[in-house]
């Protein structure tokens, strides 16, 4: 039988043995992008690589959708936890809301600016040049499309009767239509947009339009959700000077009641994840919490986000 002094030690050395660390729970939430071939898809499988280098059980699992709009209603109908919706889209929807606000930011994307993409070669030389031709505005539901017609009617031309508008049925069609004829240019936004980078790297490359200067103040005055955006020179293959132009900031969104410690890990691991988002999207500012203290109401931000930003 163990001598009563034998087992006393045992116990103190059990509780000088620290507890093993417990490894984070698995955390799966459902993120709704847009159609193949735009920008959100592209964003949302880059983040979901970065976010499983710095938190392995934290899993974003992506849903394809019809972009913007249809993303609202995925969350306030919570089919969807998070959804990637754009600034105009965003601005209107959150604006609507009550207080506090029943869908929520919960992470910025990216500032997309918003261009006009055409062959080199064309004779096409600024936006009031596409009067009378066929252009393609992007998909039905993206938020995309909504900042292009703004820049359209800012600039003058009523993007349903002074051009022949094309609505596409998957965003990644705009660069084959554009190249064979049945478009005289393509709008988007971001600088590492994917239909950007296919024009740019086609044979024959491609220039790119921003609104002339004139159009900037009228532009800006349509829009809240608009900020004025610089496109440095080399941006882009044979890109040789600066473009003016404008854009926004789209956002991740949280559906209502998304769970404080749910995004409270999600926005830690997207700022820790910033190197690795970074490497995934070389064309694009990886996304980084802190832009969202100039970009929205603090009144729209997920509680968990705005902690964050606290500090807290």
């Amino acid at each position: 039988m163990p001598k009563p002094w034998l087992i006393a030690a045992a116990c103190i050395a059990l509780l000088a043995v620290p507890p093993a660390s417990h490894a984070a729970e698995p955390l799966r939430l459902v993120l709704a992008t847009a159609t193949p071939g735009g920008g959100f898809p592209a964003y949302g499988e880059a983040l979901a690589a970065a976010i499983r280098e710095v938190d392995p059980d934290l899993t974003l699992e992506l849903r394809a959708s019809k972009g913007s709009t249809e993303n609202l209603v995925l969350l306030r109908d919570g089919q969807v936890d998070l959804g990637l919706v754009q600034g105009e889209y965003a601005y209107e929807a959150l604006s609507a809301q009550g207080t506090p606000p029943a869908v929520t930011v919960v992470a910025p994307v990216y500032a997309a600016p918003g261009l006009f993409v055409l062959p080199a070669e064309s004779p096409v030389r600024g936006i009031d040049d596409l009067r009378g031709k066929p252009v393609a505005l992007g998909t039905r539901s993206s938020g995309l499309t909504a900042m292009g017609r703004t820049i359209l009617r800012g600039s003058g031309i009523d993007p349903e009767h002074d051009i022949r508008p094309i609505l596409l049925d998957h965003a990644g069609d705009g660069p084959a239509m554009v190249r064979d004829g049945r478009a005289a240019a393509l709008f988007g936004g971001g600088t590492g947009w994917p239909g950007f980078l296919a024009m740019a790297e086609a044979p024959g490359g491609a220039r790119f339009l921003g609104p002339s200067a004139a159009a900037l103040p009228a532009i800006l005055a349509a829009s809240p959700s608009l900020r004025r955006i610089t496109v440095p020179p080399g941006t882009f293959p044979g890109q040789d000077q600066a473009i003016e132009t404008v854009g926004s900031w789209s956002f991740i969104l949280g559906k209502p009641g998304l769970d404080p410690a749910s995004a409270a890990r999600l926005v830690a691991a997207i700022d820790k994840a910033k190197p690795a988002l970074a490497r995934r999207l070389a064309h694009e500012r990886p996304s980084d919490p802190r832009d969202l203290a100039e970009a929205v109401p603090a009144s729209w931000l997920h509680p968990a986000t705005a902690a964050f930003l606290r500090g807290e």
